[in-house]
């Protein structure tokens, strides 16, 4: 971990405010599933959250309407449902987008890591928020991030 962090937002009230964060897909699903484990700290999150201060992933888009569409029971929405979910998270958010030359530094830098399967998805996440210049990047699966080399581990804390 080489001495990386992991905070609270909780840490700052106004922490968000006065500085560019970039939100993990795993923090944008739970402000739409009421009773989630995350929801609570994930939507005071979202709540703050601004276009001028907020970012994340392009392929967020897919991610959380892949995943909206296909949670268990009462939680799963529809198509029409999770596309309203996604205008949410657009008018706080600004999205962040790789090219090929981006992802193919990326895996070159996972491989170098020895980072392998669906870590790798996080890489391209973090190389978003690098690319963003955010300073922190809040997810709940701070485990995989910090496999990422210490530019990455020293922004990660949960929400």
């Amino acid at each position: 971990m080489d001495g990386a962090q992991v905070r609270s937002a909780s840490a700052s009230k106004n922490e968000e405010t006065e500085m560019i964060w970039f939100a993990d897909t795993s923090v944008l699903v739970p402000v739409f599933v009421p009773g989630h484990i995350h929801h609570e700290r994930s939507f005071q999150l979202f709540s703050r959250a601004t276009v001028k201060s907020a970012f994340c992933a392009a392929h967020s888009i897919a991610e959380v309407y892949a995943t909206m569409t296909r949670l268990p029971g009462k939680h799963r929405t529809s198509g029409q449902q999770a596309l309203t979910f996604l205008e949410m998270i657009q008018e706080r958010f600004s999205f962040v987008a790789l090219d090929v030359a981006d992802y193919l530094a990326t895996m070159r830098e996972a491989a170098a890591l020895g980072v392998v399967g669906g870590t790798s998805y996080d890489a391209l996440v973090a190389a978003c928020a690098l690319k963003a210049k955010a300073d922190v990047l809040y997810t709940w699966n701070v485990g995989h991030f910090l496999l990422l080399g210490d530019e990455v581990a020293r922004k990660v804390r949960t929400p």
